[in-house]
């Protein structure tokens, strides 16, 4: 890797994650989708870093760019490297703005599939991102509707769409990406976790205030306790002692 591109990385449990601000990742991400290229975009937090590690050496992929998640992440960071990463990429609130930076830079409205979430939740996202002005191209669930790659696939190139969202978790949402990518001519192909959850208000969000002082994970356990419990606490554990060994 080049002096400068690793100098702009700070590796994590030995996932190397991006040091950038807000604004330079939109920039390029929006730059990239422009062209021809491909870009693989993850938001790696304290549960990525856990559940993908068989994927670690793909995902070291050039075309791979890992944006910083979490509070987990920045004090791994600060111990490991002795600083903290810019800003906090989380992809519930970068990948809406990706869209409308993308939107505004191409001076027309960005054309977006959605895959995953269980059945109902894309479409019903997707109907929320219309109402932003982006133009939503295709839904498909992450159960009955990607139960057939082929299809999916199809669909995909069909619809013409430039962004793909896929949200299926850690690491199936990953590992999907990583295998079908080439088979796609969309651009830009982003891992996002419960963001269609939120969009389509099955899981709603924390207070604005919460997400200022970055304790939405405060917030979620509260909410799913019995689901979350252990990734806050016993997994919690475990990606610091995976971020201590690399």
């Amino acid at each position: 890797m080049p002096a400068a591109q690793a100098a702009a990385v700070c590796r994590v449990a030995g996932f190397p994650v991006r040091r950038l601000t807000r604004e330079e990742a939109l920039a390029d991400l929006v730059a990239t989708g422009a062209g021809s290229d491909q870009r693989l975009v993850f938001f790696a937090n304290s549960n990525f870093i856990n559940q993908c590690g068989a994927l670690r050496d793909r995902l070291a992929s050039p075309s791979v760019w890992l944006l910083n998640d979490g509070v987990a992440m920045d004090v791994a960071a600060r111990i490991l490297h002795g600083r903290a990463f810019p800003e906090n990429l989380n992809g519930t609130d970068f990948t809406p703005a990706l869209l409308e930076r993308a939107a505004s830079a191409w001076g027309r409205p960005p054309r977006v599939f959605l895959l995953g979430g269980a059945p109902g939740v894309a479409e019903r996202a997707g109907t929320a991102l219309a109402g932003r002005g982006v133009e939503v191209v295709g839904t498909l669930d992450g159960f009955v509707g990607a139960s057939d790659n082929e299809r999916v696939l199809e669909a995909m190139e069909a619809s013409g769409a430039e962004i793909v969202l896929v949200a299926m978790g850690n690491p199936r949402q990953e590992r999907w990406i990583l295998d079908h990518y080439h088979r796609l001519s969309a651009t830009l192909l982003v891992g996002v976790g419960a963001l269609f959850d939120f969009l389509a208000q099955e899981k709603p969000r924390a207070p604005r205030w919460l997400r200022r002082l970055r304790l939405e994970w405060l917030y979620r356990l509260i909410l799913e306790p019995r689901r979350l419990a252990k990734r806050y606490t016993l997994e919690m554990v475990v990606f610091f002692w995976r971020a201590w060994q690399r």
